[in-house]
């Protein structure tokens, strides 16, 4: 779009309506984190320091650690009804009408609304990349959690044959609680693997290029599947080279959150899922990576969607704007797990899945201005 040159008084409107935008979606955001946090979040927290689990210094720095996340999801409804109460208020005051009549159109009108919630979409995807996985694994480690998973790992003699099995149940560090490993008899078959041992042991330590179970009792199948003898052994190596280093990594960031992983992460991660053929991990975290850009570009489309929706005549219902605003936030976030899903199962493509909701919102633009006629 083409803008003429920005005369004094442009530029004095052009500050005003941007300092009128930001304030009301500080507050907005404001409400959103006090609205989110206070019924589960803080509650928990209260409960568990009067218990004495935590210490009141610990249960600050969770809620503090809290924050980040829930302003990831608070800046593009704060900007969306931000915009919304700001235009409702400027028709409200004849001020956009005046506007309108001294030729200003409402591609100019919105530009510095435009440029503000760039802005807070770099701030939006900065926030996902660096200071929620960084809130996260702070808050993990006041918590002092340790990660519980079925995590399960195949190592294949070939294509179709299976030459193990390692189950671990939990893990922290590089510690592996009670490894469960099952050893296939690849020879016996073309097409199929037989299961010729069980080695159940109390721990495994991780070091890089190497898996060592401990303490093992070794269960001996005869060819035809039939229990044979008992053994016992000190320690034993599962897992050596590339295989035991990539077999930790994908152990490690299967066990965490999306939002706990920076964007290099998840590229690494999505591409051993794929080189590893698990498929629906694959479709899953493509699909949330592709979130994060998308969420981000949501900002912008909701500052814009928040004008139109304020840019009304001076009959207008005004409260219908609100509504509909709020059904729009309501609607993007409660999909959100119905596209994740769609995108694990194969249902649609997480290049759709991720992109579907930014497309509909776009075309929600596009019909609100035709509405409105502005």
């Amino acid at each position: 779009m083409k803008f003429p040159k920005l005369e004094l008084p442009f530029k004095i409107f052009d500050g005003y309506i941007t300092k009128q935008v930001f304030a009301a979606t500080l507050v907005c955001i404001f409400l959103f984190v006090v609205i989110w946090i206070a019924p589960e979040t803080l509650l928990k927290v209260i409960k568990r320091t009067m218990a004495g689990i935590y210490t009141p210094m610990v249960g600050l720095q969770l809620l503090v650690f809290e924050v980040p996340k829930i302003v990831g999801k608070a800046l593009p409804v704060g900007l969306l009804l931000g915009t919304l109460f700001t235009f409702d208020k400027l028709s409200k005051d004849s001020e956009l009408t005046v506007l309108r009549s001294i030729g200003l159109t409402f591609s100019r009108i919105v530009y510095p609304i435009v440029i503000l919630s760039m802005f807070v979409s770099v701030l939006c995807f900065s926030l996902y990349n660096t200071l929620i996985p960084y809130s996260e694994k702070k808050i993990n480690m006041l918590k002092g959690e340790s990660y519980e998973t079925h995590f399960v790992y195949t190592v294949k003699a070939n294509k179709d044959q299976l030459q193990k099995i390692i189950v671990v149940p939990k893990y922290y560090n590089n510690m592996i609680s009670r490894p469960l490993v099952l050893n296939f008899n690849s020879s016996q078959y073309q097409d199929m693997s037989v299961l010729s041992s069980i080695m159940q042991s109390d721990y495994a330590v991780y070091t890089k290029g190497s898996w060592v179970i401990h303490n093992i009792k070794q269960y001996e199948l005869t060819k035809d599947g039939v229990f044979k003898s008992i053994k016992n052994l000190k320690q034993a190596q599962v897992l050596e080279g590339e295989k035991a280093d990539t077999a930790y990594k994908i152990m490690s960031y299967s066990t965490k959150k999306e939002r706990e992983l920076n964007n290099a992460e998840i590229t690494e991660y999505i591409g051993m899922l794929k080189t590893e053929g698990l498929k629906d991990e694959y479709r899953f975290m493509l699909n949330k990576y592709l979130q994060r850009y998308f969420h981000s570009a949501i900002c912008i489309l909701f500052a814009v969607l928040g004008c139109l929706l304020g840019f009304s005549k001076p009959r207008e219902q005004k409260l219908v704007n609100f509504v509909i605003g709020i059904g729009i936030v309501f609607g993007y976030y409660i999909t959100l797990p119905f596209f994740d899903m769609c995108a694990e199962k194969g249902i649609l493509s997480p290049y759709i899945t991720s992109s579907i909701q930014p497309i509909a919102i776009l075309i929600a633009i596009f019909v609100f201005k035709k509405i409105k006629d502005v």
